[in-house]
């Protein structure tokens, strides 16, 4: 269903559709108008105002196109229209407000009739097609050391510690000076960018409850313990917590009145309504928020956080099957990269922002587009080591194995996902992802030493 209502009357406009669409397109850029600022003025969020220029809704209603005639000072005979007077939005029309202040959200894990996860359910269910598909074809079931073995768990102790943390379920931490508590955030995020998800499993729960309980004016750093949070409850598939520890982090970051958070927060929202199919209002997040005044106010950090957002809904369109759409907002956060040099902003807490990360992010955009061989293609363009962080070069062989399995290309999807275990071995092994790419490959083809043995050290193969 288009975003924007159909309309009961169409146009009789003479301008041909495309030629609308593109004179709308190359005005807004002219004028310097954002996607969210022209939906403003016109009564649309900025993903509807996307789709429009994209052609992915039709844009024949006489008064839509009046309205962005005037918004954008056309001639309404431009756009094939005899002048009319002053329309106004309809009130059907979704728009978006303020972001709302809301009580602390309570979380609720669903279960099915037998109490039980059915997240894990089919993860569980995955390892035992797995195992079984293994054993039909004589293969042995490679053992894993006990330490890989508690690695491919490491996951979900990371996730039980962050759940209590967060419930107010953990020990009572006694109150800390808030020069400690960042120190022990500079160290959380480091584990993050490590991979070090052991360490992490014991510091950011802890993190978390000290913030809590905390004297001091501790909102600017539970807002950054927050989005860390965020980030690795995405990773490892586990959306309840992830919109709980975003909403937290966001309202935290508004309280702290810091731009930077709060639009970072915004961005990790985007990522999980896109996760949950919800691309226009992933869209509309991201894009909004890459317009906040506030941004343009800070400098080079604002910029970065403002490419990262681009960089976002991006990909963002990827899952609608746009590839022309993707390539456009890709290029806008390539020329944002650029204009910030060499070097890589936001690196610590927000995974960094550079023309290298910009080139990341278009290798899973490109495979989730529908175009391996072009994924593959923009990770040749790529060298790891320009990549930022451990946990970035990580996602960069993760991507690229994703893309190998998708064109069908076993022996280098395999190849791809050792490279990533050699970075973050830590990571690969408890990355729900990667245990169902791996579960894939074992049931879809041959098995060889190298793929028994990283099944058994995901924990996809048990010894």
């Amino acid at each position: 269903m288009d975003a924007v209502r159909k309309p009961q009357v169409t146009a009789t406009a003479t301008a041909a559709p495309g030629e609308v669409v593109r004179r709308t397109r190359r005005t807004r850029r002219t004028r310097g108008m954002t996607l969210a600022m022209l939906g403003s003025l016109t009564g649309y969020s900025a993903a509807q105002v996307s789709r429009l220029e994209r052609g992915k809704s039709a844009m024949t209603d006489v008064s839509v196109l009046h309205r962005f005639a005037k918004a954008l000072d056309i001639p309404p005979q431009a756009l094939g229209l005899a002048p009319a007077p002053d329309t106004h939005p309809d009130s059907s029309s979704p728009q978006t407000g303020p972001y709302p202040g809301l009580p602390t959200p309570t979380l609720e894990i669903p279960g099915g009739e037998d109490g039980k996860d059915p997240v894990l359910r089919r993860r569980q269910l995955l390892a035992n097609l797995a195992v079984t598909a293994a054993a039909a074809m004589g293969a042995p079931v490679a053992g894993a050391a006990p330490a890989k073995a508690e690695e491919a768990e490491l996951g979900e102790t990371l996730v039980a510690g962050l759940r209590d943390a967060m419930l107010g379920l953990g020990r009572t931490t006694p109150d800390t000076p808030l020069d400690l508590l960042a120190e022990e955030l500079r160290r959380a995020s480091a584990d993050f960018n490590n991979c070090a998800y052991s360490s992490l499993a014991l510091r950011l729960p802890r993190l978390i409850s000290a913030g809590h309980h905390s004297t001091s004016d501790s909102f600017p750093l539970l807002a950054q313990a927050y989005l860390l949070a965020t980030r690795i409850l995405i990773k490892l598939d586990e959306p309840q917590l992830g919109w709980m520890a975003a909403d937290r982090a966001r309202q935290f970051a508004s309280a702290a009145g810091a731009p930077v958070a709060v639009a970072e927060a915004a961005r990790q929202q985007a990522v999980l309504a896109r996760k949950a199919g919800w691309h226009d209002q992933a869209l509309t997040l991201a894009l909004n928020a890459a317009d906040d005044p506030a941004l343009r106010e800070l400098g080079n950090a604002g910029i970065a956080q403002r490419g990262l957002l681009v960089q976002c809904a991006a990909y963002t369109v990827a899952h609608q099957r746009d590839q022309a759409g993707m390539r456009e907002l890709t290029s806008e956060a390539t020329a944002i990269a650029k204009s910030l040099g060499a070097v890589t902003h936001l690196r610590d807490t927000n995974g960094g922002f550079s023309w290298a990360t910009v080139q990341l992010h278009l290798i899973s955009a490109e495979n989730t587009a529908g175009d391996p061989s072009a994924a593959i293609a923009a990770a040749d363009a790529l060298a790891p080591q320009a990549l930022p962080t451990t946990e970035r070069r990580a996602l960069y062989f993760t991507d690229r194995a994703k893309a190998f399995a998708q064109w069908g290309r076993r022996d280098e999807c395999i190849r791809a996902l050792l490279q990533a275990e050699y970075w973050a071995p830590q990571e690969t092994h408890a990355r729900p992802a990667v245990k169902s790419l791996v579960s894939g490959l074992l049931l879809s083809g041959r098995t060889t030493p190298e793929l028994r043995g990283i099944a058994a050290r995901t924990g996809v193969l048990h010894s």
